[in-house]
């Protein structure tokens, strides 16, 4: 096999977008081909394995493609840059935790499984498939600007949400949520970029968020208004912003 610093960087890329596109649907091609291969054994095993198979092609294609010299942990950005990052992102997804309290009703089926994989763990497998393999590792093997590399993901990972929603047959709601997750997945992009290429500052957005989300029931019709939209962009703004003047501020003081 060809040792990683010598694949053309067009078959690097091919491989890339391949592996996000396709990671959370290996259990899906498999049953297609004629290899069904069963969920595990407990609540939420279907969803796990598929969110575990998708971290393991990260992982690998990582191994097989990062530019030599850069280790495994940094391809995929899960090299840390410190607490601060991920501190101030927390501190401004505040706002959201509040105006979905004022708009929704706690919820009180959610149990501590549910929280655990909902807003954590299948969090971090999207964020280490679509942010460190779709982005992180590309920024590493392909030159450009920043946010040209960050929109493959973005749109894959809103398409990926948009077929877990319907596809064509969800209609409007369906390319609704697809688009906003897709922005989403830019701004998670942003923060990680900010973050020096790291994962950290895009996953506490997303941990915070999607626990809030869950925390609090919200009416369909409400969740999908203009009140709840302009509360997720809004906050994810905001965590932008914090942190790109943290980011401005510790430079300012660095010396040279």
């Amino acid at each position: 096999m060809p040792s990683p610093s010598r694949l053309p960087t067009a078959v690097r890329l091919l491989l890339v977008l391949l592996g996000v596109g396709l990671g959370l649907n290996l259990r899906d091609l498999s049953a297609a081909a004629g290899l069904p291969i069963p969920a595990l054994p407990m609540p939420y095993g279907g969803s796990l394995l598929d969110n575990l198979l998708a971290v393991l092609t990260a992982v690998l294609l990582a191994a097989l493609l990062r530019p030599r010299g850069t280790g495994l942990a940094a391809s995929l950005g899960l090299r840390w840059n410190g607490a601060s990052g991920p501190a101030w992102v927390l501190l401004a997804s505040l706002p959201c935790w509040l105006g979905l309290a004022v708009m929704g009703r706690p919820n009180t089926a959610l149990t501590t499984l549910d929280a655990s994989m909902l807003t954590v763990l299948f969090p971090l497998a999207e964020e280490v498939l679509f942010r460190g393999l779709g982005f992180v590792l590309l920024v590493k093997i392909v030159r450009g600007p920043w946010a040209l590399l960050a929109l493959p993901q973005a749109l894959l990972f809103g398409m990926v949400h948009w077929l877990g929603f319907g596809g064509v047959d969800g209609g409007g709601v369906a390319l609704f949520v697809g688009a906003v997750i897709a922005l989403g997945g830019f701004v998670f992009a942003w923060l990680d970029h900010l973050d020096g290429d790291t994962l950290w500052c895009g996953l506490a957005l997303h941990v915070s968020m999607n626990l809030a989300w869950n925390v609090f029931s919200l009416e369909d019709s409400v969740a999908l208004g203009w009140q709840a939209t302009a509360l997720r962009i809004g906050t994810a703004l905001l965590a932008v912003a914090v942190l790109a003047w943290r980011v401005h501020r510790r430079r300012a003081v660095t010396p040279l």
